[in-house]
């Protein structure tokens, strides 16, 4: 037996084979420009900027709330202001644990 394990059609499907499957279209969410803002209107999420191109957005996620700092990039082609792959998101009890540890983070600077 072969390596590659095809499925004889069978006779007794309804099917008609491969053109009788409509293939589902993943749309690409566009990312506009964050906003400098923290208040919420609408679905908006807050957002501070940092400066250069960084950002920190509250952001919820498959029902869970996050902290995102992230540094974005301007699209060459579209112009638009995108999220980059440099960043993190934080949970809110990892955040509460950072804000815990701000005042050491600062002893500990030059």
């Amino acid at each position: 037996m072969p390596k590659d394990k095809k499925r004889a059609p069978s006779s007794d499907s309804d099917s008609s084979g491969p053109d009788d499957r409509v293939p589902v279209k993943k749309s690409k969410p566009t990312a506009s420009a964050p906003k400098p803002s923290a208040s919420r209107r609408g679905d908006e999420e807050p957002s501070w900027h940092l400066g250069k191109e960084r950002y920190v957005k509250v952001r919820e996620f498959k029902g869970k709330t996050y902290i995102d700092i992230r540094e974005y990039y301007t699209d060459k082609n579209t112009m638009d202001l995108k999220p980059g792959k440099k960043g993190i998101s934080l949970s809110c009890e990892q955040y509460q644990k950072l804000k815990s540890i701000i005042d050491d983070i600062d002893h500990a600077l030059p």
